[in-house]
């Protein structure tokens, strides 16, 4: 049986590209014997050299002694055939991504290693069930998912395969705190946890996109300026290359018999034609050059700005911010002839709220008030909004220097559909017991970089709010994308915590 802790633990790992070479680093680097094995002649050793390099770069920064960096690259061993592995604890495979490919070297190696060493996956998407199957011994069969640069993502997706023994995981999970990584433990479906926690963030923001309510640059900016997110959709896209981004997007809502929240979007099928993959093509969503992405022109601020406004009264902050900024806030039940008219639905659009409020459209402007007013305002029209109400109300609410984001109207905004969207699946997957919430919300936060896990994002928000959202998105398109999950409905209604698991 694994002994995660055992002080000459001794680990093979097939295959020496980008992943395998990493896995290496980090057991070698926690004390433990890594052999690497790969078909291409010289690339085993190529991998070692590479791995060199890398820790002499962390002594050079202080990060790592010179003495540790000869002891690690002294427990990286070339082997020049699985037979070599006959007397390892452990075999992590990190070949490419073909499941027949892997059950065949799972299959090879049962006849080489003892019966009671572990057999792990790097699988980013395939099945590790199905990998078991073909073994004689599917107990020891585990999925070990790590992200790339492994010495740097400080996270492992530990996977259970239906026949997966218990202390297999346990033991895996234990050698990822050994060598500094967070295990996340999770069952096996489609994606995982990080991948499948991660269709919430892009696909809806192109179905934003393929709406026309915003153009892509200001999609990104309302994401990152008003909702924290480190990076935009769009520029995430470019960054991980959309012809990636397209085959998981695809993969995922097939394997999940094409559920309508992981629906992909049209748009990027023709754009991976034509080559526009992102950073690595020099032009995605953006174009790139030396210095990066190409900075495109914000909406113009207008000279005019509204001088009186009515403000609905469930905004007391909206009001607040107008009358800063130097506004005459009407207080009545109804607006004077001619006045601006400000509104901040909840999950509605701006028509809606401005037809139950008994309001001129023409003259309804709404903002989104959900994610404060610190760092960007998104102001939104209806569709017969008088150009003049909306620069003036543009004018108003830019005064003080903070930008602002016009777009066309939209049930929930941009933020609020794109942030409750990303909450309803991580609520589903934890429905699902895929993973724990606290899980979960670890396995977002270090693998895809949030400002919080998705549930975490829920209760700051609060999980009633997001209800009332989803719920809106719901009754005006009538698509099964947007039904709530039922863990988010139960914790609103109970008005308790998404991180509340079950007794």
């Amino acid at each position: 049986m694994l002994d995660p802790n055992r002080k000459d633990l001794c680990a093979g790992i097939v295959g020496s590209g980008t992943m395998g070479r990493g896995i290496v680093q980090v057991l070698a680097q926690c004390g433990a014997r890594a052999r690497v094995f790969d078909a291409q002649p010289g690339a085993a050793q190529a991998a070692r050299d590479a791995i060199g390099k890398a820790l002499a770069g962390l002594v050079q920064r202080g990060r790592i002694d010179p003495a540790a960096a000869d002891a690690t690259l002294g427990r990286i061993e070339i082997a020049d055939s699985l037979a070599q592995f006959a007397d390892c604890q452990l075999v992590v495979e990190a070949i490419f991504e073909d499941l027949e490919a892997k059950r065949a070297l799972f299959r090879q190696l049962e006849g080489v290693v003892g019966d009671d060493c572990v057999l792990a996956s790097n699988t980013s998407s395939l099945s590790v069930t199905a990998m078991a199957a073909a073994c004689a011994r599917p107990g020891r069969v585990v999925g070990y998912h790590f992200f790339n640069p492994v010495p740097v993502m400080k996270i492992v997706e530990v996977v259970d395969g239906a026949l997966t023994e218990p202390w297999v995981g346990e033991a895996l999970a234990a050698l990822a705190r050994r060598f500094g990584h967070t295990p996340v433990r999770c069952k096996d479906t489609p994606g995982f946890v990080v991948n499948h926690a991660g269709r919430g963030y892009t696909p809806e923001s192109m179905r934003v996109l393929t709406e026309g309510v915003a153009d892509f640059a200001t999609i990104d900016r309302i994401l990152v300026d008003a909702a924290g997110f480190r990076l935009g959709p769009f520029g995430l896209m470019d960054l991980v290359g959309l012809d990636v981004h397209y085959g998981v997007m695809k993969s995922l809502y097939q394997q999940y018999f094409e559920e309508p929240r992981y629906r992909p979007s049209y748009l990027l099928e023709p754009r991976v034609a034509a080559g526009l993959l992102g950073r690595k093509t020099e032009r995605g969503w953006y174009v790139y050059g030396k210095d990066g992405a190409e900075k495109l022109p914000e909406q113009p601020v207008p000279q005019h700005k509204a001088e009186s406004v009515w403000v609905a009264p469930n905004a007391p902050a909206l009001a607040e911010l107008a009358s800063k900024l130097g506004a005459r806030v009407e207080t009545g039940a109804k607006p004077s002839a001619d006045v601006v008219c400000l509104v901040a639905p909840l999950g509605q659009d701006a028509t809606t709220t401005a037809l139950q409020l008994h309001l001129d459209p023409a003259r309804t402007v709404a903002v989104d008030a959900l994610f404060g007013f610190a760092k960007r305002r998104t102001l939104m029209t209806t569709p017969v909004t008088r150009p003049e109400a909306r620069d003036a109300a543009h004018g108003l609410l830019a005064a003080d220097g903070v930008p602002v984001s016009v777009i066309h109207d939209s049930a929930g905004f941009v933020a609020q559909r794109v942030v409750a969207h990303i909450v309803n699946i991580g609520c589903d997957i934890v429905q699902q017991r895929i993973a724990t919430p606290e899980d979960l919300d670890r396995a977002v936060m270090l693998g895809l970089g949030y400002p919080k896990g998705p549930l975490a994002m829920g209760d700051a928000i609060g999980p009633a709010k997001l209800l009332t959202i989803l719920e809106a998105l719901h009754a005006l398109y009538q698509e099964p994308r947007y039904r709530p999950s039922p863990w988010l409905r139960r914790r609103a209604r109970l008005g308790v915590s998404l991180l509340t698991p079950e007794t």
